[in-house]
């Protein structure tokens, strides 16, 4: 049978949306180690480098010290060396990163129904509904976030950075998730009918 141009279009989504997955779980072993290195600098109990750099065979080595620097940091415990500002930053991180990836395979879901030609499919609604509510986690870590920066920082500063961005972007995304979850559960039962009858 021969692939109509939308499943041919979904195959690339779906290997993009398999490579942005892959990635983004990546990024989350490094998240303490980024936020470390991010301008505030390494906490006492991670300063295992000189430089901030692992010197090997007189060179410098910037991917092996993030990792190992990773590692240490999950092993001695991050949360017990970062300050507060830190620590609500990585957490924010890596509930966010972790519901990108709940996002990110709740749409590879969506696009193997393309792919199978069945994309009316009644689970592409409770995909898409998952992905609205982890839109809505977003949106709600966010806005807790940037009220702890006001706070933090005692100025409304942090009113005007990307994260204050966050909170009406993944608000939105959440809502499109839900009227395109509601559009795909009446096309569900639009095609049952219709099955049914013939």
């Amino acid at each position: 049978m021969e692939k109509i141009p939308v499943q041919k279009i979904a195959r690339v989504l779906y290997i993009l949306v398999l490579v942005a997955l892959v990635c983004n779980v990546i990024a989350l072993y490094f998240v303490p180690m980024i936020v470390a290195v991010g301008g505030i600098g390494l906490p006492d109990g991670m300063r295992i480098y000189s430089d901030n750099r692992l010197i090997l065979d007189g060179e410098s080595h910037m991917i092996l010290t993030y990792i190992l620097g990773s590692a240490k940091g999950w092993s001695i415990g991050w949360w017990r060396v970062f300050n507060s500002y830190q620590i609500v930053l990585t957490c924010f991180l890596l509930f966010s990163g972790c519901c990108t990836a709940l996002i990110l395979r709740q749409a590879r879901r969506v696009l193997k129904t393309i792919l199978r030609g069945e994309p009316f499919a009644p689970e592409n609604s409770v995909s898409l509904r998952r992905a609205a509510w982890a839109c809505f986690l977003i949106a709600g870590a966010a806005l807790a976030r940037v009220v702890f920066s006001v706070w933090y920082y005692r100025s409304p500063q942090p009113l005007a950075t990307y994260n204050a961005l966050f909170v009406p972007m993944f608000a939105m995304g959440g809502l499109l998730c839900l009227v395109m979850s509601a559009l795909f559960r009446q096309a569900a039962e639009l095609k049952a009918e219709n099955d049914l009858t013939i």
